[in-house]
């Protein structure tokens, strides 16, 4: 809202003599939708007589957890059958310590008490770019350190060049194929030695606040599963079955402990789909159909393959795209940058993949989620009437791209 009433408000007829941000009130908020929606979910544990156990629990049978409570006592858990569901925890990178004040993971950069005047985030993926687009708005300098040559790299590349473009016109700063060789935290800020990945010059970067975005990692050390022997792979992700079993009878693993994409609605349906297995029901998640949403401004989301995934398929396609240039609403209220992009099998029309970028892609992107489930056509999507004026035309539009062509460009 910010960045809106600095940039966007005037044009809109709504003037201020001066806007300022009081960072203070604006954690105050986020703590408090955090905490409302933690006693939500507490809520819901005693609405469905759930016993619930806080605190740090470790495996001393595959059928019981001794938990360290937090109220400073140990307890031990009984259950038939056991489910890892731990999550994932900020991957490391060698001689950099996080001490969440300069130099900080996600969850720091969430709890600064001021906003840095000058930002670094390490690594271009989904959580970096979201953080560095947070404080960018909120007027801070922000410069992203990517050792890859890309940014998210499983995006789609047209998409993602569009993204890129759309991001450094907000002022965001890329420095690619580039890896940290070096921290310096003497001083009140924080110097990063960097240098080309390929090896070359060394150069010095300086910032108030550095962020480590180099991805996650699953949160399995300390659970004793070698004492009951659950298996890993190489990267500490327990090896599971087509119905989230480990190898050892009554003990199960979901979401970021288990392969497929860290994304908190796949574990959800990881955790439903688990549990009617293990009461002899049918569950099913398919990771090919689970979207995926970068919340920048512009938010970007997708479902499906991207088109460099269907070309390596070998699959004959056609593409149809929609910018929302086209798009009354988008041009109604001012915020017109960004596309809907559709793969489609050549022969059958079937929709292999849905890319968005725009401001509520997020939104946007269920439309195309529900489609390819129940495998869609692009024609399908394009003869549904769609409200007017809605962003919503623009898939509708991308759809008789796909299949045929569009009206409205």
């Amino acid at each position: 809202m910010y960045h809106e009433a600095t940039h966007s408000f005037a044009g809109h007829g709504v003037k201020f003599s001066s806007v300022e941000i009081d960072l203070p009130a604006m954690m105050a908020q986020k703590d408090k939708a955090v905490s409302n929606l933690t006693r939500g979910i507490e809520g819901l544990f005693k609405k469905n007589k759930v016993n619930y156990v806080k605190g740090y629990g470790k495996f001393i049978s595959p059928s019981e957890v001794s938990v360290d409570t937090i109220e400073g006592v140990s307890t031990v858990v009984k259950g038939k059958n056991i489910i890892i569901a731990t999550g994932s925890d900020v991957k490391s990178l060698p001689g950099i310590t996080i001490d969440e004040k300069r130099i900080v993971s996600s969850t720091g950069a969430l709890a600064l008490q001021e906003v840095p005047k000058k930002l670094i985030v390490i690594g271009a993926g989904y959580i970096g770019l979201e953080m560095g687009s947070v404080w960018g708005r909120l007027g801070s300098e922000v410069t992203v350190v990517e050792f890859a040559p890309d940014i998210v790299p499983s995006m789609d590349a047209e998409i993602r060049k569009q993204f890129q473009r759309s991001l450094e016109k907000q002022k965001m700063k890329f420095m690619l194929k580039t890896k940290v060789v070096g921290v310096d935290t003497n001083g009140n800020g924080v110097k990063l030695t960097v240098e080309p990945a390929a090896g070359g010059d060394q150069t010095t970067l300086e910032a108030d606040v550095v962020l480590v975005s180099a991805g996650r990692s699953p949160f399995t050390a300390g659970l004793g599963l070698d004492k009951i022997g659950v298996e890993t792979d190489k990267i500490g992700r327990i090896l599971v079955n087509d119905r989230f079993a480990t190898n050892v009878a009554g003990v199960y693993a979901i979401g970021d402990v288990i392969p497929g994409p860290m994304l908190a609605h796949k574990a959800e349906e990881d955790g439903v789909a688990c549990v009617e297995f293990i009461a002899g029901k049918h569950g099913h998640v398919d990771y090919d159909k689970v979207p995926g949403v970068v919340y920048t401004h512009p938010e970007v989301a997708s479902v499906g393959k991207t088109e460099e995934q269907v070309k390596a398929l070998g699959v004959d396609y056609r593409v149809g795209k929609f910018p929302f240039l086209a798009n009354s609403r988008a041009k109604a209220i001012d915020d017109a940058e960004g596309i809907v992009k559709i793969l489609a099998d050549k022969e059958t029309d079937k929709i292999l993949g849905v890319h968005i970028m725009a401001p509520n892609a997020g939104e946007l992107i269920h439309e195309a989620v529900l489609a390819i489930n129940y495998d869609a056509s692009s024609e399908d999507i394009a003869r549904v009437c769609h409200a007017h004026p809605t962003m919503s035309e623009a898939l509708k539009e991308a759809a008789m791209a796909t299949y045929d062509k569009p009206i409205h460009i």
